[in-house]
């Protein structure tokens, strides 16, 4: 940490630090092997999940040391209110006040060098902007999933990650959930399915409409840096996020800013899938295709129901489709289904489900604040995050080109294959496709 604060210099500093607004750690959450220095850390989007994981990180740092002291919202009015609740729950929790100062802009927070770790909240469109500007700036990251919007911004942000060596983890709270930590287990290192053939994914589906009637951004509105690297439109609340509350934020069908459900949700399973088979840091399959709804809904344009196909190098084919959220795993021993609620395999006893409440030996966020003080990848690293959201996009641009895809997931791009002399020959690259997996970022908001 760059904060660094010893024992002495705590005990020596009590009574400075009492006198302006104090922050001092109750002598029973530590242990006899108390870290010696404070995690410090900030909140970059406090919206519907920002908030929570902020929320989170300030609740599991009263036992790991760490602390919140910024939060940042485009909107101030959000990033006002939930410094009044987390002020509340310090007080609450741990008998103390705090201050905690808010930010408009991100690149303000990231330039304090006292601060160690960010959350980041943000919408899908704006995960590679800030995330690659916070990496750079030293700071350790837990970004929402998915990881980026884009191939392309993916690729930046684990090299950011990597160059600056910083600690990231995906917000993929499957990994650290007992029931897909025991299924991918069971496959990927006891092989109690044998040589798997298929793997079903199921997400859910998007619906509604939203009026594209414009209006005027609300005043505690950056409606610039909201849009950030898209281009610049009118304002309407359908495609930001409610003021009235912390509902579900219509940016998240609108396609500028999110692909919708395929990436949604399509990061929690697909990446379940690959971690099961062993290739969720460098692999991916080889071709997909995929074919989606998309009726006319106003505002709200990414795809409803969809299905979609992808093969892997090793034969096992992945079949996917809109529906209730899980993932199926199909071997020469029999099968396995695993959701967030329940194992169920067949034969019976293939597995010895857990019985009960499951959960996790720590927690997500726990997982991070410890990896952060140990210096070692978390459980769902940047590598992870990216693979899983490149089927996600893979499958998008399928269905926006409406043909099987060839790809190559060591280059990372798409590429032509024919059959010459009964052998699958890569004979040039898909332009065409290749051309979708970034986009051209909004001046100043570039990755």
């Amino acid at each position: 940490m760059k904060n660094r604060i010893t024992r002495r210099r705590m005990l020596q500093s009590t009574a400075a630090i009492a006198a302006a607004a104090p922050w001092i750690v109750p002598s029973t959450v530590f242990g006899k092997d108390a870290p010696s220095e404070t995690i410090l850390a900030a909140g970059i989007g406090v919206g519907r999940m920002g908030k929570w994981d902020i929320e989170n990180c300030m609740l599991q740092g009263l036992e790991r040391n760490a602390r919140v002291v910024a939060l940042c919202d485009v909107d101030t009015l959000r990033a006002a209110k939930h410094r009044d609740k987390i002020v509340g729950m310090y007080e609450k929790q741990a008998g103390k006040k705090v201050e905690i100062e808010t930010y408009q802009d991100y690149r303000e927070l990231l330039g304090r060098k006292d601060i160690d770790v960010v959350t980041i909240g943000t919408p899908e469109h704006a995960h590679a902007t800030v995330g690659v500007a916070a990496a750079k700036a030293g700071k350790h990251i837990y970004i929402e999933k998915p990881v980026t919007y884009s191939v392309g911004e993916g690729r930046k942000l684990v090299q950011a990650v990597r160059d600056n060596k910083v600690i990231l983890q995906v917000g993929s709270q499957q990994r650290s959930d007992a029931r897909f930590r025991l299924v991918c287990q069971q496959i990927r290192d006891h092989n109690v399915l044998g040589k798997l053939s298929t793997i079903e994914v199921v997400v859910p589906s998007d619906g509604g409409r939203c009026d594209t009637k414009p209006s005027d951004p609300p005043k505690t509105l950056d409606y610039d840096m909201w849009l950030g690297p898209r281009p610049v439109v009118p304002y309407n609340e359908g495609r930001v996020h409610p003021q009235d509350g912390y509902g579900r934020p219509g940016w998240m069908q609108v396609e500028d800013y999110c692909l919708g459900m395929v990436t949604g949700w399509g990061s929690h399973m697909y990446d379940i899938a690959q971690w099961a088979l062993g290739c969720d840091t460098d692999g991916g399959p080889v071709d997909v295709m995929a074919i989606a709804e998309f009726p006319d809904r106003g505002l709200f344009d990414v795809h409803t129901g969809y299905i979609g196909e992808a093969n892997y190098a090793n034969g096992v084919k992945m079949i996917s489709h809109d529906g209730s959220p899980g993932v199926k795993f199909i071997g020469e021993k029999g099968w396995i289904w695993v959701d967030r609620r329940q194992i169920k395999c067949a034969p019976a006893d293939l597995i010895e489900p857990p019985q009960g409440k499951i959960s996790s030996s720590e927690s997500h966020m726990v997982d991070f604040l410890d990896s952060v003080r140990a210096g070692k990848d978390p459980v769902a690293p940047v590598e992870a995050g990216h693979r899983s959201n490149t089927i996600c996009v893979l499958h998008h641009i399928a269905m926006k080109l409406g043909r099987r895809l060839q790809w190559d997931p060591q280059a990372e791009k798409f590429v032509k294959r024919e059959r010459i002399k009964r052998r699958w020959t890569v004979t040039g690259d898909d332009d065409k496709a290749n051309a979708l997996l970034d986009y051209e970022h909004r001046k100043p908001y570039t990755v």
